[in-house]
């Protein structure tokens, strides 16, 4: 007979051996208390909400029937693993915080976490890896891949469910169908996977079924009984789905928050003879109201917030966010131009373009969680007479390269690059940095790459972006704050660099990038600095202003937006081969991988903070 156990510090558990002896009644209190653990610890440091409360239960499941680390758990993104942590005796205090647990997998912070990821879609590709590896070496172990979804529309998940239906190897993949991916998903595979989970009011209607009869022996017969009635006539009268005609055993759909029903479909799921789709439903945000009602994504990743009003706790009266200024521009833009069409690769929420989506339906298009699609498709878009307008995290820019190079920058298309989150991003950590983008579009013939470093700068850009002939405009900036004081209607004419000060006879100049730049120029003249203070709107193509410069003795570049590979590279070697003959010192983020802390923090780390910058040129 399980052990009975009333209730569990769950601070104190070192193994996830616990979960596989406890009763019913044990389990139900053991996934309140990470509940309500999740909810705190995200209050108060931020992370992935939503997303985590929604898999208590089935993370419990999973530990209840395999044997991690033996046993292969890859979870898709791995912004869900907070139960995870705290089966595999993690504790979430000072989460995403330097001294803390990452809100990711991470390889060296257990032996229980075989692979990491921060991107969508990459756990089927991964999962087959550990596959082919263990069948090759007559290994014998599961391999349970989980991925919402959201990350099925993407085409990496389709070519590796291609693979795998062409191997004989077996893994159990568990599909967690929550109807929601950041905010709800778009497309076909979304409406398929709709229909088979039916609608949420007749789930919330299931459920309250299900909690009725829970009460006693006979009650429970009469659900197991209702239950297995329902399924074998489904079975009957609804056709094979997408995954039995590709070959798998497809199991489900199961409440992905009945743990004994999922003890039994587990069960089932190692008996199979082949790779198994086990379909589960869970309810996203699960256990706090405000997230299980949001359809929009605000709580599937949060700031710390207050948990009995749901309010942010760090308010920041009189100062605006750049993503939220830059949507405003969109929206402006989408007003101004009747050809303008913007695309977006599944972050509406993040990108604050809710106001252009509700404003012009036809020409807003959320591909979901698919970069390559939304740039190829935007690129054509372009060549059809329309002007895309393109919002996307630098960190899933990455996984665009080929078609901005080939789809798009080769035919010369005309198109508006919004880079969110460029730069040093802060606790999301190494998968999530926006420091990447600069070194690699430099080496994309036709793509001209700016960074504004005022509010005027980049309405400036957006406007210049959406003119003919300009090819692709791409434009960076960060998820930082700056006073909404300096926005302004004035018109900026573009250039490449802006000068702020011109001092005649100098033998010194200070280029520097983006908000940081212009606060550390800033900084300089006020300390008395006597050298030439420029700020580098463009960043690629060099302009000829560098010609301007060759003959200083002493130059200084700044970039806290982007790694040692990117501006500051191009603009050294640019001056050596004009035949600079002083001495050139850059400052830049080294070209590795940032963990996670504040931005404060990882900028003192690399020496990139505004102090640290003073004494290095003064």
């Amino acid at each position: 007979m399980a052990k009975k156990v009333e209730h569990i510090d769950i601070k104190c558990i070192k193994d996830p051996s616990i979960v596989k002896k406890l009763d019913r009644k044990s389990l139900a209190l053991l996934c309140q208390d990470i509940r309500e653990e999740i909810i705190r610890a995200t209050s108060e440091y931020g992370g992935h909400l939503s997303s985590n409360l929604g898999v208590v239960e089935l993370t419990v499941a999973l530990h209840r029937n395999f044997d991690f680390p033996k046993d292969k758990l890859i979870l898709d993104v791995s912004h869900q693993s907070y139960t995870h942590k705290i089966l595999t005796g993690r504790s979430l205090e000072n989460l995403n915080s330097k001294d803390g647990v990452s809100g990711f997998m991470r390889m060296d912070e257990s032996e229980y976490d075989c692979y990491e990821s921060g991107h969508s879609s990459t756990s089927l590709s991964a999962a087959e890896g550990f596959a082919v590896a263990r069948d090759i070496k007559k290994e014998d172990f599961y391999i349970v891949p989980v991925i919402g979804d959201g990350s099925l529309v993407n085409g990496l998940s389709f070519e590796a469910l291609n693979h795998i239906a062409g191997r004989f190897g077996k893994m159990i993949i568990v599909i967690n169908d929550n109807d929601m991916s950041i905010s709800r998903p778009v497309g076909g595979l979304g409406k398929f996977f709709r229909r088979i989970s039916t609608a949420r009011g007749y789930n919330s209607f299931k459920e309250r079924y299900r909690n009725a009869l829970q009460k006693n022996a006979v009650g429970r017969w009469f659900y197991r009984f209702s239950y297995s009635l329902k399924n074998c006539i489904k079975r009957i009268l609804v056709p094979l789905t997408l995954f039995d005609n590709l070959g798998f055993t497809y199991m489900g759909p199961y409440d992905g928050h009945d743990i004994k029903m999922l003890d039994k479909a587990f069960k089932r799921a190692k008996n199979a003879t082949k790779t198994v789709i086990m379909h589960v439903y869970t309810t996203k945000g699960k256990g706090y109201e405000p997230a299980e009602k949001d359809k929009t994504g605000y709580w599937h990743g949060v700031t710390p917030f207050e948990i009995e009003s749901g309010e942010p706790k760090n308010m920041h009266p009189g100062e605006c966010s750049w993503p939220h200024f830059v949507g405003d521009l969109v929206k402006s833009e989408m007003e101004k131009h009747e050809d303008a069409l913007l695309v977006c690769p599944g972050m509406i929420k993040g990108s604050h373009l809710e106001e252009s989506f509700e404003a012009f339906p036809d020409r807003s298009i959320d591909v979901g969680i698919a970069e390559e699609h939304a740039l190829t498709m935007a690129g054509a878009s372009n060549l059809a007479g329309m002007h895309p307008i393109v919002c996307v995290y630098s960190t899933f820019l990455q996984r665009a390269y080929d078609e901005i190079l080939h789809d798009c920058a080769r035919m010369n298309v005309d198109m508006t690059l919004l880079i969110d989150r460029a730069g040093l991003v802060g606790k999301d950590g190494e998968t999530h940095m926006g420091i990447y983008d600069e070194a690699y579009l430099k080496s994309i013939p036709g793509t001209n790459l700016y960074m504004p470093s005022t509010p005027q700068e980049m309405r400036g850009l957006i406007d210049y972006s959406m003119e003919k002939g300009h090819g692709i405009v791409a434009i960076r900036y960060p998820h930082t704050l700056f006073k909404c004081k300096e926005i302004n209607e004035k018109s900026f004419e573009v250039k490449p660099w802006v000068k702020l000060e011109n001092v005649k006879n100098s033998n010194e100049a200070v280029i520097a990038v983006g908000p940081k730049g212009r606060q550390l120029l800033n900084a300089l003249s006020e300390k008395g600095y006597q050298g030439e203070l420029i700020v580098a709107l463009k960043l690629n193509p060099l302009p000829e202003e560098i010609d301007e410069i060759v003959k200083k003795d002493k130059i200084y570049i700044y970039d806290s937006y982007g790694t040692e590979a990117g501006f500051v590279e191009s603009l050294s070697a640019a001056l050596i081969k004009k035949g600079f003959k002083g001495s050139v010192k850059a400052f830049a983020v080294p070209n590795t991988y940032v963990q996670h802390a504040t931005i404060a923090e990882q900028e003192k780390e690399y020496g990139l903070d505004i102090e640290t910058m003073l004494k290095q040129i003064l």
